[in-house]
């Protein structure tokens, strides 16, 4: 069933500034560049706006974990780019070992690789979640008709693997475009980004991630962390197998429960 889409005030105000902007120069055509110029700083806002992946301008993006979640002393671990064979299998056992729960952000063609390990993740009491089937570095560029395909095809292909329909949708990167929000309601997805993370696709130095998560870390955040494309430590390692024990280990001594998206915001 589809949500309900309104459209959010940056966007009201967007078309404000079009319908302005025609009328004037309509009225004065020597006022033009006036037009022009509003046009484009329209458009920069827009374009900063999907470019900052916490950013709330372009419709409702979920940030943080409510109130009732904080006061459970709840947060949420999301982990991204999967279902990676070789990394994802060994996350699952190091969250059965501290009884916490994670919520993947699986990509479609990569589930359609893993079936089994997508199968595995909700077998262990997980989420799996929509990262898109393409994870294309053009995601943020495409047209409703394209993102709305490229969404419906992973919802598909991991509904029908995990019996489970993902509720949740975050784009490549975290970047995206006026056109998402609108599509999200069509599927009936909503937008996921997260309070902290540790650009552990870039860094494989397990310590520098572990306090790019931990520096501040309180109920109520939403932590980030790669399965798939994760950055290797100097001996090898997925940076996130490096990290995760101590990142666990640092929630159990902070009194921190991780849970899924699900189950925090339910």
């Amino acid at each position: 069933m589809p949500r309900p889409w309104t459209a959010s005030p940056t966007l009201k105000a967007s078309l404000v500034v079009h319908g302005a902007a025609a009328l004037g120069t309509l009225a004065v055509p020597a006022a033009w560049p006036w037009a022009l110029g509003a046009l484009v700083a329209n458009h920069a806002v827009l374009t900063a706006a999907g470019l900052l992946p916490r950013c709330a301008l372009l419709g409702p993006n979920i940030t943080r974990l409510p109130a009732d979640a904080v006061a459970r002393r709840e947060i949420a671990l999301t982990i991204d780019d999967g279902p990676d064979p070789e990394v994802t299998p060994r996350v699952l056992d190091l969250l059965d070992a501290a009884q916490a729960k994670a919520s993947f952000f699986c990509i479609g063609r990569r589930a359609r690789q893993h079936p089994g390990v997508c199968r595995e993740i909700v077998a262990r009491g997980h989420r799996v979640e929509n990262h898109g089937d393409s994870h294309s570095n053009a995601f943020s560029v495409f047209g409703p008709a394209r993102m709305k395909a490229d969404i419906a095809a992973a919802q598909g292909t991991l509904a029908d693997i995990t019996g489970q329909a993902p509720l949740f949708f975050r784009p490549t990167a975290g970047l995206r475009n006026p056109f998402l929000e609108p599509v999200l309601a069509a599927l009936d997805l909503r937008l996921a980004a997260w309070t902290r993370r540790p650009y552990d696709t870039r860094t494989g130095d397990p310590q520098r991630v572990l306090a790019r998560l931990t520096r501040g870390l309180a109920a109520g955040d939403i932590l980030l962390m790669h399965d798939g494309h994760s950055a290797r430590t100097p001996d090898g390692q997925a940076v996130m197998l490096a990290s995760l024990p101590a990142l666990l280990q640092t929630l159990n001594e902070r009194a921190l429960r991780p849970v899924t998206l699900q189950a925090a915001l339910s």
